[in-house]
């Protein structure tokens, strides 16, 4: 089996390269043979037999989420040579294995997979930030959809994600030739797609975002972009204010109680 590793990092999110392909082969899918297609204007990143380095320009935001899908598909006849294809936010750390049980899909799941994501497990379907202009391609009416999936995690077996792949740029295309660029960019996409096609459904335990308190076992840590190249980081200020500390600590309650209240009660959507 081939498992092909999606992984774009123009500009400064180079910087998050080298931990996550050293966690990847630590925790990805230990013993299955794993290509890793990069698409990078860094010189930082080298080939290997494993490692694929494709140049890909920095298109500017939001293109350089938009666009993945292009991205993606300019590869496709190497990418059909994999079994399973996934794709990986730049900031994703692995710190505990993720096995094929957990990761690969099968019929039940349209041979995809999402992530749900961890800003929303807590919510109802009524505060879905789903794409809301019924001109795009991206809209969910209110009578459909049931999760909310982030964008930074999805895959599956190859043709099905390839066929996904095709479907999203073709629908970003249509919207862009209205001069219409959906709420949360692939994103939006993304779950539009997956209200109609239901993946194999990852827990938010699978995006963890650092400093955060999620009631769900953590798999992954996604790094804090702000001490990778972010505006405070690049001034040399990772020094807090006053009110910066006391808005996170504010966060971090509400945080615990939602889990602890998701403990007691659940939501059906989860």
């Amino acid at each position: 089996m081939k498992v092909g590793i999606l992984y774009i990092c123009t500009g400064k999110y180079d910087a998050f390269w080298e931990g996550f392909h050293k966690s990847a082969e630590l925790h990805l899918l230990r013993g299955i043979e794993k290509h890793y297609f990069v698409f990078t204007d860094s010189k930082e990143v080298r080939a290997s037999e494993n490692i694929h380095v494709i140049f890909q320009e920095k298109l500017g935001w939001p293109k350089d989420t938009l666009m993945r899908f292009h991205i993606f598909l300019s590869i496709a006849e190497q990418l059909k040579k994999m079994d399973y294809l996934y794709f990986f936010n730049a900031n994703y750390t692995f710190i505990k294995n993720i096995s094929e049980k957990e990761l690969l899909p099968d019929s039940v799941d349209n041979f995809l997979v999402g992530q749900l994501h961890p800003v929303a497990y807590h919510k109802k379907r009524k505060d879905f930030d789903y794409e809301s202009n019924a001109n795009s391609t991206a809209y969910i009416p209110s009578g459909e959809g049931v999760y909310y999936y982030a964008g930074g995690l999805i895959g599956g077996r190859s043709p099905e994600f390839l066929k996904m792949c095709l479907q999203l740029k073709s629908n970003i295309d249509k919207d862009l030739s209205k001069k219409i660029i959906a709420k949360w960019h692939d994103e939006s996409h993304i779950n539009k797609y997956f209200s109609l096609v239901v993946p194999k459904k990852l827990h938010p335990g699978y995006c963890y975002p650092q400093g955060w308190f999620l009631p769900f076992e953590q798999k992954t840590l996604l790094l804090d972009k702000n001490k990778f190249g972010g505006h405070a980081f690049m001034r040399g200020a990772d020094v807090k204010t006053v009110s910066s500390k006391i808005r996170d600590i504010l966060f971090k309650f509400k945080q615990i109680l939602r889990a602890v209240n998701y403990k007691i009660f659940g939501y059906s959507n989860l």
